[in-house]
């Protein structure tokens, strides 16, 4: 049987300068689950779209790209998932290639995060999520989708994370992150302010794609109105090209929620895209 990878990532590892991992885990979930099937209907689907981008006029063909798979994930254990995904990693960066993660839930950016970090002690983070994600805890754990981005920010501090289309979570959310980063709450418009800031830094992109508005992204855990739309996602993310991006990934799709496969194609534009920047 043939394996299964994202479409232009057929170079060999030992050929590659961008690894794609996909950490089907989602655990943690705290409404509608179903990341877990992401990676591969994602790669599955991935065959309808070109890996040529008009948008960028790039190609994926041109690219070194490699798709290693999916880390192993041990379902009732996290710890031990995050740490084989953190493991995972931490090999794809020593050897010098970025990582492009597919989740999964949003807490699997955690261990990604972390691999890169312990690499790039400068790491700067850009997050586009419609939620902020900075609960201390959820239901009393820690280690949770909607506590992710809290435990980045204990790690690297808060002033090295940009937030943008944030547009749900805690009044004691809003006010930790108005306080100790960079917020742009409901849209994305502002991320040109903050290339200056940002420019001599390596950086990390989590994308939670329920940044987008549900009329275009359904297939998605925790769906909240009032998102940016493809186009304004899209553009944003190409104002960040050229800058020292080490790694990124994309969370939060479960297909299983729109069945008529727009949310996976929408995805599966954006990793492209995504790909292409690194």
């Amino acid at each position: 049987m043939n394996k299964l990878y994202f479409i232009g990532a057929d170079k060999t590892y030992q050929e590659s300068d961008v690894v794609i991992l996909g950490a089907p885990f989602d655990g943690t979930t705290s409404f509608r689950p179903g990341t877990r099937f992401a990676p591969n209907v994602i790669r599955l689907d991935s065959d309808g779209i070109e890996t040529y981008s008009p948008y960028q006029n790039e190609d994926l063909e041109d690219r070194n790209i490699y798709d290693s798979g999916d880390s192993e994930i041990i379902f009732g254990n996290t710890k031990q998932t995050l740490d084989n995904i953190h493991n995972d990693i931490k090999n794809v960066i020593t050897d010098q290639k970025k990582i492009m993660m597919i989740g999964g839930e949003h807490l699997v950016s955690l261990p990604s995060i972390q691999a890169v970090y312990e690499q790039y002690p400068e790491l700067r983070i850009i997050h586009f999520d419609a939620h902020t994600d900075l609960r201390n805890d959820y239901v009393g754990e820690k280690l949770s989708h909607a506590t992710v981005i809290k435990r980045v920010s204990d790690m690297i501090g808060p002033n090295r994370i940009y937030q943008f289309g944030i547009r749900s979570g805690l009044k004691e959310e809003f006010i930790f992150a108005k306080n100790n980063h960079y917020i742009e709450q409901f849209t994305v418009d502002t991320v040109s302010s903050i290339i200056s800031e940002i420019k001599d830094y390596p950086i990390y992109i989590t994308l939670d794609l329920d940044v987008l508005d549900p009329s275009i992204m359904s297939g998605t855990g925790t769906p909240e109105p009032g998102g940016v739309s493809f186009k304004e996602l899209l553009n944003a993310l190409i104002q960040l090209k050229g800058l020292n991006i080490v790694g990124a990934d994309i969370v939060e799709l479960s297909p299983t929620y729109d069945p008529s496969g727009v949310s996976t194609a929408v995805a599966c534009k954006l990793i492209r895209e995504m790909l292409l920047l690194l």
